[in-house]
């Protein structure tokens, strides 16, 4: 399993995707203000959300379930991601 300091990486990196399409589809599509505050916002939470998950680990004492709450993190954080991306992409139709 990867560092917790790369999986803290890995979030801010796909946040910042978040926003990057979110004022993108501003520029190229004249999305509104107010919905590109609310997506940026909605990535902030993302972001938020999950780096709170990373830092507190369940049952800190037992590696078996400290390796499950990082494995279950990593695929809520892919699935949460792309969730949001599909319903900014959806925005852009």
């Amino acid at each position: 399993m990867a560092s917790i300091r790369r999986l803290k990486k890995d979030i801010n990196f796909l946040t910042s995707e978040l926003v990057t399409h979110a004022f993108i589809n501003n520029t190229l599509s004249k999305m509104s203000d107010e919905e590109v505050k609310k997506a940026v916002e909605d990535a902030i939470d993302f972001r938020n959300e999950f780096i709170d998950r990373a830092n507190n680990p369940d049952g800190k004492d037992n590696p078996t379930i400290v390796k499950k709450h990082y494995k279950k993190l990593r695929k809520d954080m892919i699935s949460s991601f792309s969730k949001q991306f599909d319903a900014l992409a959806e925005k852009l139709n």
